[in-house]
């Protein structure tokens, strides 16, 4: 607000200062003008009227008494002349310029500078959400993905030999949560380009989410085939490093995903990969264990690490709302200074009634651990959105405080109106 009264401030300033400074320079230099007219035109008197006098003195026609006499007389008459030039009065005689063109002037800078503020330095204005002109204006999360579901599937209506489309709209299909038509649509992928291990493990990832995230002897059979055809394949490998992780068997997690950093695959977010070998390797030495690699040999394991552990349950009256495609997020907060989150994870929502334990190994990252809190309050939000910010229809639960190294029981108990 400062600011904004700052520039408008300068800008009139300025612009007033460019209106009348040549105005009022203008008029200055008429006066100034007008004074030397004046001036000159008393001296070229005096001067004509004293050739006159010395000429007729020269003729004898006066004489030096009466000749001396007319002299001081023209020399007191041009002193007397020359103070009244010096007097502003006889100046401001002068017509002055016309004051209109500067006074319009300024009154449009002013009404440029009100319009200004009406529009620019409306600051109430600014609490209010600006209407959005895009495609997906007004709509939430679930529906913007079923929005684009439906362009794809009409793109893939209109180019039905188009394998690239299909394999997008399969892994469109399982952010979807839907799972039997992502396999129908890989199904079609291998149709038009044949079998290959980069399509089996994608079909292997919807299958297993379809079966709750259970290694089903359907979804162990094609990882075995895409491993057989490519045994660094990233899908495949991917998959079975998170059901590795997700049964605390970590060190077969890390090998997994271990032989993707060492495979030459540009199509993977290494970073990523990275975050969870190291996530993997945090919960070993929580549970005293120590990972196979060089870093950690004839290293003694460490003490457990400060954990929650928590019970969620739903309570009765709300378990007839929950879907299979339903997802479980926990996080914890400490419960004293900023309320960021320390810890979080997230579970189908079938697998309810679980025990869930967050340590540094599921951190939101930042320097910040959970760790390093004394009592944490424990939020889980049962989304059936996708998100974890509770939205109409998702049900959560709270442990408001939660010592480490202690066990809770959470219910959801509360649906988002």
């Amino acid at each position: 607000m400062t600011t904004f009264w700052i520039l408008i401030a300068l800008f009139v300033l300025v612009s007033l200062a460019l209106i009348w400074f040549p105005h009022f320079r203008q008029q200055k230099m008429l006066q100034t003008e007008e004074a030397g007219v004046r001036r000159s035109t008393n001296l070229e008197l005096f001067t004509e009227r004293l050739s006159v006098l010395e000429k007729e003195l020269s003729e004898e026609l006066l004489e030096q008494a009466e000749f001396d006499a007319l002299k001081k007389e023209l020399e007191m008459g041009l002193l007397q002349d020359m103070k009244q030039g010096d007097d502003e009065s006889l100046v401001n005689k002068l017509k002055p310029k016309s004051i209109v063109w500067p006074t319009v002037m300024s009154a449009v800078i002013l009404g440029i500078c009100g319009y200004m503020y009406s529009t620019l330095g409306a600051y109430q204005n600014l609490d209010k959400p600006v209407a959005s002109n895009g495609p997906h204006a007004g709509m939430d999360t679930a529906q913007i993905m079923s929005q684009r579901v439906q362009e794809m599937e009409a793109q893939a209506q209109a180019q039905p030999d188009n394998s690239q489309l299909w394999f997008s709209l399969g892994h469109t299909y399982i952010s979807a949560n839907r799972y039997d038509d992502a396999i129908k649509a890989f199904d079609k992928t291998m149709e038009l380009v044949g079998v290959h291990a980069e399509l089996l493990g994608p079909k292997a990832t919807a299958l297993y989410y379809r079966s709750n995230q259970q290694m089903t002897p359907a979804v162990q059979a094609l990882i075995d085939q895409s491993l057989a055809l490519d045994d660094s394949d990233p899908s495949t490998l991917l998959l079975v490093g998170m059901d590795s992780f997700f049964s605390a068997e970590y060190q077969t997690a890390i090998d997994a995903w271990q032989l993707i950093l060492d495979s030459e695959s540009k199509d993977v977010d290494r970073s990523a990969i990275i975050n969870a070998i190291d996530s993997a390797k945090m919960r070993m030495e929580a549970e005293g264990e120590m990972p196979s690699d060089d870093a950690h040999k004839n290293v003694k394991p460490k003490a457990t690490a400060k954990t929650v552990t928590i019970e969620v349950s739903i309570s009765p009256e709300l378990q007839a709302q929950v879907a299979s495609t339903d997802m479980l997020f926990i996080f914890a907060r400490s419960t004293e200074g900023p309320k960021v989150p320390l810890a979080a994870t997230k579970v189908s929502a079938e697998s309810l009634p679980v025990t869930i334990t967050l340590d540094d190994s599921t951190n939101m990252g930042g320097n910040v651990k959970l760790s390093d809190a004394k009592a944490v309050e424990v939020i889980a939000v049962l989304s059936k959105h996708g998100s974890v910010k509770p939205q109409a229809g998702d049900i959560q639960g709270k442990l408001s405080m939660l010592k480490l190294g202690d066990t809770g029981q959470l219910i959801l108990d509360t649906q988002v109106q």
